[in-house]
């Protein structure tokens, strides 16, 4: 199969085709042969030649190829086809709808601030002219020309610039809640009707240089903190692109054929050339290779695999090529569960408990002030009723409180994913600078299990190499780290068996079929389904047994992670207090336990016990931190205000978790708590900020004391010391020079 003529799988199309509004479909193309303008020009000609085609668009400089046309006229292989025959051949570039309605939202943003900005600067200056025809210096006709050109000149600010303020207060009266938009777009209709109105019957104070300011500083703001979130989103969002669309599958004769990869299947043989993307989890069946593997791990040193060992897709093959036999494909592979998460990561930045609240409150008593202001000044003086009124609803807009949370959460994730920390709750992240308790699982979180091969011990005469292949075909079913670490060490040294029928138990083992019989690995109680347990076996880690009885024993040995032992202390040094709780044994937990200093430790621990011992934490007042690796710990994070999983751990264990490590380094915790720290104290200088302001503006601007091109002024620079506040987190703390921070590598998009 040609590599045109895979393209017409409709699932692999819909990567890259973007449908729009009058039906026609959009492709952006990467061409490489785009040498001259003759070339360009008669490749353009060919394009267009071909039936449906509606615009063809080429930018030489990027090598891009935009094209506009009907799909049911002429088929995305045959224009593809066609790019090949004109000596161009062009290669689709993958669709993000996420992408695009970033790019769209920052343009749109973008646009709005630069016509309130021209606007704004041309108001200015015929307020100028105005203001000096106060003293008599201009005469009255000519200062009523300079009112007609500032209201001419407000018109396209005030319907175009701020029309995004009176959709979003639409849509907060539509569903009765009271935001940031409200007040805002009250304040900008009813200045401009006011001043259309006094330019119209000729006298009266005009506004128009107030609505022009206020306009334009407010939205500065907003494009401000727009393009902080967007860049925050855009790193987690580097994980969705990580695999190639298309992959060179091996057919049963060994030829190649060219596949999208999401068709790939497990058994499957795929190979990759030299400096190509892996497009499927899958087993190294080839020569040992090097790899980068910085957008996954955060590594940016080469990584040595060896025959045998585990590729994950979206690692880059720097020397090759090699062959690999798939295990999981698709939405199945790491790199796609991750870039699912980035939707959760997405949602936390607007997720943020008490927030809304806050400003619906605090927007009701700004209304009430105002009328209030309103009402006192009818009864004083009512000429300057509107003034002072319009003041106090501009001066005091909640923009400053709104936007403090979701701007400095923004900022604190953008920071966070360049440490390879993945957010899912935004409620976690500001829980995270609380914590006082943090409870720890032990195998695969503070650990890191290794089986030696020479010590699995056969109890039933079966050779090594068929007990470990028995014990492979069930470990291979599951993420636990115990059978991550069999797995590990067997794979390329026996020949695996094939299990059906897997079925998990949590905290206990796995049952399964291999060579038509029962197999249980395990706990000891598991594996023997529930008869008596000889105490040598009782004691250890995993046990393989059929219906018979103890087939083997496996033992294994953990090493603590490398910065287990920093982390943890760096922690004691911050007050938070530590505790283990594992479900190994006593003399286990101990030996661990002792060399970093922890005396709380807990053996044994089912998942209901470790629930109970987190609920005894909670109900004493503490703020827990649970970290875990394993199914047995979902239950446990979920509880926790704040938890972390590894990203080495089970798909259970991170759904249920609000951090999430993606270089499997526990240090993570100290970069997440170090940012979450800075972000409370950053929240609550805005917070404090925001609150002095209103407290010295408001009372100036009812009392008249305040003209509103002043209040303007004072609130929308109030907005900007907030947005610049937040750009603040994670500055201090960011570490550049390490190399986990190197930048993404882009995957290409065809595995070759």
């Amino acid at each position: 199969m040609t590599i045109a003529a895979a393209w017409a799988d409709p699932r692999l199309a819909a990567q890259v085709l973007r449908t729009r509004r009058d039906g026609c479909s959009e492709i952006a193309l990467h061409v490489e042969a785009l040498h001259d303008a003759r070339q360009v020009l008669w490749l353009e000609q060919r394009i267009n030649a071909l039936e449906g085609v509606r615009r063809v668009a080429i930018d030489r400089a990027a090598r891009r190829v935009r094209v506009v046309w009907q799909t049911q006229r002429t088929s995305l292989p045959t224009l593809l086809e066609n790019f090949a025959a004109a000596g161009c051949p062009a290669r689709p570039l993958r669709h993000d709808e996420i992408e695009d309605a970033r790019a769209a939202e920052m343009h749109d943003a973008l646009k709005r601030m630069l016509v309130a900005g021209m606007c704004a600067m041309q108001v200015m200056t015929y307020a100028f002219v105005i203001y000096i025809g106060v003293v008599d210096f201009v005469d009255f006709s000519t200062r009523n020309l300079f009112r007609w050109l500032g209201l001419l000149t407000t018109i396209p600010l005030v319907f175009y610039s701020a029309r995004s303020f009176f959709s979003g207060a639409a849509r907060e009266l539509r569903a009765r809640q009271l935001g940031i938009n409200l007040p805002v777009a009250l304040a900008v209709a009813l200045v401009f009707i006011a001043s259309v109105i006094n330019t119209l019957r000729g006298s009266g104070e005009v506004y128009f240089d107030s609505v022009s300011m206020f306009v334009f500083l407010l939205l500065g703001a907003r494009y401000l903190e727009l393009r902080s979130r967007h860049r925050g989103g855009a790193q987690g969002d580097a994980l969705i692109d990580a695999t190639p669309l298309l992959a060179q599958r091996r057919r049963a004769d060994g030829e190649l054929e060219m596949v999208a990869a999401l068709n790939l299947a497990s058994g499957d043989r795929v190979h990759i050339e030299d400096g190509g993307t892996v497009p499927a989890d899958g087993v190294l069946e080839s020569a040992a290779v090097q790899v980068d593997e910085a957008l996954l791990s955060g590594e940016s040193r080469p990584q040595q695999r060896q025959r045998g060992e585990r590729l994950v897709a979206g690692s880059v093959l720097l020397t090759g090529p090699a062959e690999l036999r798939v295990e999981h494909a698709g939405a199945d592979t790491g790199v796609a569960r991750l870039g699912a998460l980035a939707g959760r990561v997405r949602q936390a930045r607007t997720s943020i408990v008490g927030s809304d609240r806050d400003v619906s409150h605090f927007v009701r008593r700004v209304l009430l002030l105002t009328v209030l202001t309103a009402l006192g000044w009818l009864l004083v003086d009512p000429s300057r009723a509107f003034d002072a009124a319009i003041a106090v609803l501009v001066v005091a807009c909640p923009c400053a409180f709104a936007l403090t949370v979701p701007v400095t959460l923004t900022r604190a994730l953008g920071q966070l994913a360049r440490h390879h920390v993945l957010v899912t709750d935004g409620n976690a992240l500001l829980a995270l600078a609380r914590v006082d308790r943090a409870l720890f699982d032990k195998t695969g979180t503070l650990t890191v299990p290794r089986l030696d091969a020479g010590t699995t011990e056969p109890l039933r005469g079966d050779s090594r190499e068929q007990v470990l292949a028995w014990a492979m075909a069930l470990a291979s079913q599951s993420s636990h780290p115990l059978a991550r670490a069999l797995t590990d060490a067997v794979r390329g040294n026996v020949a695996p068996a094939q299990a059906q029928d897997v079925r998990v138990t949590l905290a206990a083992g796995i049952e399964g079929t291999v060579d038509g019989r029962t197999l249980r690995l395990g706990r000891a109680h598991f594996a023997l389904n529930g008869k008596p347990t000889a105490a040598s076996l009782a004691e250890e880690a995993m046990v393989l047994a059929d219906e018979q009885g103890p087939l083997a024993r496996f033992h294994f040995h953990e090493q603590p992670r490398a910065d287990a032992s920093a982390t943890l202390q760096q922690l004691r040094g911050e007050g938070v207090s530590l505790c283990i709780a594992s479900g190994d044994s006593a003399d286990r937990v101990a030996a661990l336990a002792a060399p970093l200093d922890i005396n709380d430790w807990h053996a044994r621990q089912l998942p209901a016990d470790k629930l109970a011992l987190l609920r005894s934490m909670q109900a004493a007042g503490h703020t827990v931190l649970a970290v875990g690796d394993g199914s047995n710990d979902a239950p446990l994070l979920a509880a926790a205000e704040v938890s972390a999983a590894l990203t080495s751990g089970t798909d259970l264990a991170q759904a249920q978790a609000d951090l999430l490590l993606l270089d499997g380094r526990l240090d993570g915790l100290l970069q997440a708590r170090a940012i979450a720290v800075r972000m409370h104290e950053v929240v609550g200088q805005s917070r404090r900020w925001a609150l002095l302001y209103n407290l010295i503006a408001v009372p100036f601007a009812a009392f008249g004391l305040v003209p509103p091109w002043l209040a303007a002024i004072g609130m929308s620079l109030s907005s900007l010391v907030v947005v610049l506040n937040a750009l603040r987190v994670g500055r201090e703390r960011a570490t550049d020079t390490d190399p986990r921070h190197s930048g993404p590598t882009r995957a290409g998009e065809v595995s070759a």
